[in-house]
């Protein structure tokens, strides 16, 4: 069985982070993140492209975006060097979708719906620790100590961008930019639709089966 080719699709608190690390341990396959890819590069030399700097450290290290081609041709980086991935983060837009088809090919699409709600429960809900980043939910991830970390004994916080109006502005952004991504790809072979808001357990079980399946078609 060759090493699968994934893009996972969905919205902040999908559980993207979760599964991505279920399919990387379950088929041997690259976790590409655009986060990760950017900090693995930073001193990547991007001079050819004419932009202002010469490489994705000089925009990160001044708190500046980094602009869609540096992003793109990172992620081509880092795709063109893995033997199988699961890509998780990119692409964000159409134009990012459209660059990716030149890319590489795809053996799996698999977006992860839930519903807006459920999100803003699972992510309004996320405490992280102070002092290690150790993650938690009120809900369903409670530390022994109520807001003390397991791992550390700090004090667990709810990030600026966990609050309620935070969220739904992320969700907004996600919905204008991202949701016509999938609706780009939903009309391919290649796709799954799989319901995330089932038990973490009943996700993966949907998604490597969406996988096996494939590669044995």
């Amino acid at each position: 069985m060759r090493n699968p080719k994934i893009l996972l699709l969905g919205p902040p608190g999908a559980g993207k982070g979760t599964q991505s690390s279920n399919l990387v341990s379950e088929f041997g396959i690259e976790h590409v993140t655009t986060g990760d890819a950017l900090r693995s590069n930073k001193g990547m030399d991007i001079s050819d492209l004419g932009l202002e700097y010469d490489t994705p450290g000089e925009y990160m290290d001044r708190g500046e975006l980094v602009p869609d081609e540096v992003v793109t041709a990172i992620v081509e980086e880092a795709l063109t060097s893995a033997d199988g991935f699961v890509l998780d983060g990119y692409p964000r837009n159409l134009e990012q979708a459209e660059e990716l088809e030149t890319m590489t090919d795809l053996d799996v699409i698999a977006s992860l719906s839930v519903g807006e709600e459920e999100l803003v429960d699972r992510l309004t809900g996320r405490r992280v620790c102070s002092d290690c980043g150790e993650n938690y939910h009120v809900e369903f991830d409670q530390p022994d100590a109520d807001g003390v970390c397991d791992e550390c004994g700090g004090e667990l916080i709810q990030r600026e961008d966990d609050q309620e109006e935070a969220v739904r502005n992320r969700l907004d952004v996600f919905a204008e930019n991202t949701e016509p991504v999938i609706e780009y790809y939903s009309d391919r072979e290649a796709f799954v639709e799989i319901d995330g808001e089932q038990s973490l357990d009943a996700v993966w079980a949907d998604l490597k089966d969406a996988v096996e399946d494939e590669l044995q078609s």
